[in-house]
């Protein structure tokens, strides 16, 4: 007994004791914590910030029994010297999602090795961050919270919908530790209610039993529930795709407001019609919205009612995005702005090559119905088209297939309040391109 209490003494005082460094804490726990050391040059890449290690940058694992998924382990250079720490998956191409390096958990002890008081600060940080962004306000109450790596927590994505989270997993690390995160979550206060979603097909290669994944959605949880941004109501369904609300286009949309008065406006894979809508509040004398999905046009048909807006001026029709523009070619219909929202079309690098094809055609066709003169807003929400740099010259190719000349008029990623980190660039995924058609 007074060993246990000696231990839990060392192990208290240690982890309040500035300066004390990862080692010392981690010598301190009774079971002692893993190590895994990194290979022979491959330690300042991490050291610099990259926040995953991946297993092809590990030399070996020093501890017994081995760590399992979901563990806390240090990792350390050549030297077995701790560089920092991290979450542990023994199957992932991730090895470590590193949470703090050795500077930091010096600096800050109570978080060293420590997961739940990490959560705690790191979430708490990422509300700072939206409450000095302005989120929420008065017009906008959808946003995210917690974005990955850009908020330092990778794997976790939360977005808020008025009074609900929605939580998305990727990472088995956040499936591990779902309590602790509900909890963070719960303290919010205008946080009522919570809806995990975890992402399945990225789970399972993390090494998570699919049958273990339940969608946290307690009863009291609403299916459907009514956000606004930027002064627009949307219905939104926790049932729709990703988590419901496409918020990273928040500022995307709004800038569409602003070029649509007077103008005719065309808006491709609409989904629930955040661009149309913009651009009948923005003044637009006509929007036509189209997508292929029924939900997401009864949505759509449903923020026309919900703003008061003119159903006369703005209409939403289901139809391949293919389909349709060659039909209006076809009828010579134009339109003076043009908006290009597709789905993911290259989820992985190696499909990127089939997707340019589709990319390149999508924009083709969408460049012939522009009136010369006029604006086309495209977008990819590839992370592999986006990080390839191909994106622009897939366009002057598109343009060329056309034979319209194209000139880009402004460049932009997602809202402020998806932060990415520098250190790793496969945060960024969302290209949106403003073209003037000629």
């Amino acid at each position: 007994m007074q060993h246990i209490s000696a231990r839990l003494i060392k192990s208290l005082s240690f982890s309040s004791i500035p300066g004390t460094t990862l080692q010392e804490i981690a010598s301190s726990r009774p079971k002692g914590v893993a190590k895994v050391v990194l290979k022979k040059g491959k330690t300042q890449l991490f050291k610099d910030g990259s926040p995953m290690v991946y297993s092809g940058a590990v030399d070996r694992i020093i501890g017994r029994p081995p760590p399992r998924t979901g563990d806390i382990v240090l990792v350390a250079d050549g030297t077995e010297k701790p560089i920092g720490w991290g979450l542990y998956n023994s199957v992932s191409m991730f090895c470590v999602r590193l949470m703090q390096l050795e500077e930091e958990a010096t600096r800050d002890p109570p978080c060293a090795l420590n997961m739940e008081k990490l959560l705690e600060a790191r979430i708490d940080a990422a509300r700072e961050l939206r409450k000095s962004l302005g989120l929420p306000s008065a017009n906008t109450n959808a946003y995210r919270l917690v974005n990955s790596e850009g908020d330092r927590l990778s794997g976790l994505i939360v977005d808020v919908f008025g009074d609900i989270a929605v939580i998305a997993s990727s990472a088995a690390w956040v499936e591990k530790y779902k309590q602790e995160i509900e909890a963070c979550i719960r303290r919010i206060d205008e946080i009522n209610h919570i809806n995990w979603r975890p992402s399945v097909e990225i789970l399972k290669e993390e090494g998570i039993n699919l049958s273990d994944l339940k969608e946290m959605r307690p009863s009291a949880c609403p299916e459907r529930t009514k956000v606004m941004e930027n002064g627009i109501f949307y219905a939104i369904s926790l049932e729709g795709q990703k988590t419901g609300f496409y918020a990273d286009q928040r500022e995307n949309r709004q800038f569409i407001s602003t070029i649509s008065d007077g103008q005719k406006v065309l808006d491709i894979c609409c989904y629930s019609g955040g661009f149309a809508l913009n651009a009948a509040r923005g003044g637009a004398v006509n929007v036509t919205g189209v997508d292929t999905s029924l939900p997401a046009l009864e949505l759509a048909k449903e923020n026309i009612v919900l703003n008061n807006m003119d159903p006369g001026r703005i209409s939403f029709l289901r139809a391949d995005a293919t389909e349709f523009m060659k039909g209006a070619l076809s009828k010579n219909e134009s339109w003076d702005v043009v908006i290009v929202d597709p789905p993911k079309l290259a989820p992985r690098k190696k499909v990127l090559q089939s997707a340019l094809g589709m990319y390149r055609t999508l924009n083709s066709l969408a460049m012939q119905l522009t009136k010369r003169g006029g604006l086309l807003m495209t977008c990819s929400c590839s992370g592999a088209m986006t990080q390839s740099g191909m994106f622009l010259p897939t366009l002057q190719g598109a343009a060329s297939m056309a034979g319209r000349k194209i000139t880009v008029l402004r460049q932009a990623g997602a809202a402020c309040d998806h932060p990415i980190d520098p250190s790793y660039p496969e945060g960024a995924y969302l290209s949106n391109i403003l073209l003037r058609v000629l």
